[in-house]
Formats: C-alpha cells, sequence, structure tokens
C-alpha cells in the first residue's frame, strides 16, 4: 500500500524502514506536520500515517478523502487528536497502536520520581560547576510511602509493581478495579481520598472530557500538602495555571511532567535557539523542584520497533482485508465521550 508518513524523525525512518522489510509497503516520509498546510502532500495516497501532534479536524479529514485516503494509520494508543465525528461520515478507517511499550512508560515515570525525590538534576549541575555541597538536596525515603495511581490499566499496572519493589503502599483510583493491581495489595479508593493520602500521584488514565483537568484548583486543595505529582499520559489531565499556583503556594511539593497541554508547538522539535513564547510553560521551568521532559516516556529501542511492527500490521491487515484487529471502534469512542 502506498503510505505517507508525516512528522517523522530519523529515528522513525529507521525502524520503519527495518520493520518494512518484511511487509513491502511503498513508504514516503515527510518531516512536516500533516496540517491544513501540508495535506495536499497527502494526494495520492491510500494511508497516511500520523503522530500525536497532528491535528486532523472535519476540514483536513475531508481533503484527505478526497485525495483517495482511506486509512489513518496513528503511531499511537491516543486517537484524542482525531474528528472522530468527521472520521465516521466520511467513512475513513483509524487504526492505533494499542500497546507499545508500557514498561517504557512506567519506568520513566519512575525515573522522574527518583531524580525530583533525591534532586538529581540539581545535583548534576552543581558537580559540573565544582559545587559539591549538599545542602538543599534532601530528599524521602520511598520505601513506606503511599503511592496514588489514577489509572490502573496495563502502564499503571506496572508502575505500581515497580513501586511496591521499593515498599510503597499503593492506593488507586480506577473505574475498573485491576486484579493484578488487587493482587499486589493495591486498595482502591475514592480520588478525593487518594488526594488526601497520597505521597506520590502519579497520573496513568487517558485524556477524555471527563478526565480533562483532573488535576485543577479544587483537586490540588484536596492533596497532602507537599506532595509529588507525575504525570507521563497526557497533559490535558492537568489544568498548568492550577499547578502553578500550587506549586508557588507549597501545596504541590514536586512535578514531574513528560507532556503538556499545549506541548504541540513545543515538543518534538529543537527551540533552542529559539524564544518561546509560551508564558506558562517558562514560568514552569522556573521552579527548582519542577522536572519536565519532552514527550520521551515512550521513547525506548523496544517501544519504537512494536510501534513499527504494529503499524506496519495494521495497514497490511486493512489492505488484504478491509479491517484491522486494532482500527479504533469509532461508534463506541464517539458514544463514550
Amino acid at each position: 500500500m502506498k503510505v505517507a508518513f508525516f512528522n517523522t524523525k530519523p529515528y522513525d525512518r529507521q525502524s520503519f524502514d527495518d520493520a518494512n522489510i518484511q511487509h513491502h509497503h511503498e513508504i514516503v516520509f515527510f518531516e512536516c506536520h500533516l496540517s491544513h498546510e501540508t495535506v495536499s502532500l497527502a494526494a495520492g495516497y491510500a494511508a497516511v500515517c500520523i503522530f500525536i501532534n497532528d491535528y486532523l479536524d472535519a476540514e483536513m479529514l475531508e481533503k484527505l478523502d478526497q485525495g483517495g485516503t482511506k486509512l489513518i494509520a496513528l503511531r499511537s494508543a491516543g486517537f484524542n487528536h482525531v474528528d472522530l465525528a468527521a472520521a465516521l461520515h466520511l467513512g475513513l478507517t483509524i487504526v492505533r497502536v494499542p500497546a507499545y511499550s508500557p514498561y517504557a512508560v512506567a519506568e520513566h515515570a519512575v525515573a522522574l520520581i527518583l531524580s525530583l525525590n533525591r534532586k538529581v538534576h540539581r545535583a548534576y549541575n552543581r558537580v559540573r560547576e565544582g559545587n559539591f555541597s549538599i545542602e538543599g538536596l534532601l530528599g524521602f525515603d520511598l520505601h513506606g510511602a503511599t503511592v496514588g495511581v489514577i489509572g490502573t490499566g496495563r502502564i499503571g499496572a506496572i508502575f505500581a509493581q515497580i513501586m511496591r519493589g521499593f515498599g510503597c503502599r499503593l492506593i488507586g483510583y480506577d473505574a475498573y478495579q485491576n486484579s493484578t493491581c488487587l493482587e499486589m495489595g493495591m486498595t482502591y479508593v475514592q480520588i478525593s481520598e487518594l488526594f488526601a493520602q497520597s505521597d506520590i500521584i502519579s497520573l496513568h488514565c487517558p485524556l477524555n472530557p471527563d478526565s480533562h483537568h483532573l488535576i485543577n484548583t479544587e483537586a490540588i486543595a484536596q492533596m497532602k500538602t507537599g506532595a509529588m505529582l507525575i504525570n507521563t499520559s497526557r497533559g490535558g489531565l492537568i489544568d498548568t495555571q492550577a499547578a502553578i499556583n500550587g506549586l508557588k503556594s507549597g501545596a504541590i511539593g514536586y512535578l514531574g511532567i513528560d507532556v503538556y497541554e499545549q506541548e504541540a508547538d513545543l515538543f518534538f522539535e529543537d527551540l533552542s535557539n529559539e524564544v518561546i513564547q509560551d508564558d506558562i510553560f517558562q514560568r514552569l521551568l522556573t521552579f527548582p523542584n519542577v522536572i519536565v521532559t519532552g514527550h520521551q516516556a515512550f521513547f525506548t529501542s523496544q517501544a519504537l520497533a512494536n510501534i513499527a511492527e504494529t503499524t506496519l500490521t495494521n495497514i497490511t491487515e486493512f489492505e488484504h482485508h478491509g479491517k484491522c484487529v486494532n482500527e479504533v471502534k469509532i461508534e463506541q469512542a464517539i458514544a463514550s465521550k
């Protein structure tokens, strides 16, 4: 199948070229995002493949349909960046990568916790400047700390398992209780209880209308003073301005995020020679107890290989059968909103 890949980096091209040896698709890579300005490049391609910061609204989907595109292949698990109602109306098929490496994301969440707690980022910079003072680098034992996990699917469960290894007490919040989490001793509680009891809160839930700004001013007011907040899921789960206010007041003691609600114009690009215009994001970077990484939690060699293989398998299945096991059930997704 002829496929236009948008928003690609060298590492994407390498992993997909390797995986395509077995699939034999005709792949053309574009570095640019798929946008209103670039959608004409997709004309004549039966499939387009996009990443999480390519946003397909109704107008763009209509142009893709007019250009002969029948399949939207997502290199991600989430699909909130596609207008599902418009895709359904046009008869477009959307496929995704439901799981690529839950270990990668869970382990990155733990890396943020360890770095924030033991001030690794600050200690690194001090030592490089010849400053070996440990004043201000005081941490706390993870052993015995209460860790609240919001969203206990596969990634949340793996994260919980790692934290259990540190000797943490586990509490969770999810619409569905995970038997694996229950077996490792997690106690499910109401979200208000989780906020009140947790020394560390880690977000592993999807972004939808119900979870948008799940962490807001009201939620922060319910948290244990000085709690650590970690987000490796979706940026829109946190009201960033509310988090900034929480950091200023001391209500939030530590913040580690790999995602940001306005990340589309920032992440995955080298902006080191530019003035970043997002004042809220710039304010975040001024806090010594905040670590921001640029949506790299998924970024391991195993995850890239799994993303490439699953994506190309999805395209192959659609080409041969007109359907795919990883197809987004659009009507169900719309109904659940």
